[in-house]
């Protein structure tokens, strides 16, 4: 499945970089979990996480969308480039700033130009003195859920 283009339905957006889509398989209709490629968007409880969520359902949830899938992830999603109304999703989240590029899965030269841009343009999660990655985000609050069940 991982080699074939998908003609899919985004029927539903988890965050700023996950979405449920219906898709077309040689085995029938399905719903994937896909994770946007080569990205990371803020969590839920993270500054801009509800806006980077937004953007991403204002571009493709309810309409169809190409998944080109390149990977599964260790939760079992797909990962995948999906390109809703003729836009590549990853980009246009980096573009909007509600996203960073994911430097250690990261290929495309062209999303670095785009979140540079962002950046100077002080656009969205840029628009913040010190922005976390997302990525460090986790690991921070990992590190505090470990040491609250920890605590007597």
């Amino acid at each position: 499945m991982l080699a074939t283009l998908l003609l899919c339905t985004v029927v539903g957006i988890s965050d700023g970089d996950s979405l449920k889509a219906r898709c077309s398989t040689e085995d029938g209709p399905r719903t994937l979990a896909i994770r946007l490629a080569e990205i990371d968007s803020p969590e839920r409880g993270q500054p801009f996480g509800r806006q980077s969520r937004q953007q991403l359902a204002a571009l493709c949830f309810g309409r169809p969308a190409r998944v080109e899938p390149t990977a599964l992830d260790r939760y079992g999603r797909t990962v995948a480039h999906v390109s809703c109304q003729g836009s590549d999703a990853s980009a246009e989240q980096v573009r909007a700033g509600v996203a960073w590029v994911f430097d250690r899965y990261a290929s495309a030269p062209t999303l670095y130009v785009l979140e540079a841009d962002a950046r100077q343009a002080r656009r969205g999660l840029w628009s913040e003195r010190s922005p976390v990655a997302p990525w460090t985000w986790r690991k921070r609050h990992q590190a505090e859920r470990r040491v609250s069940i920890q605590a007597p």
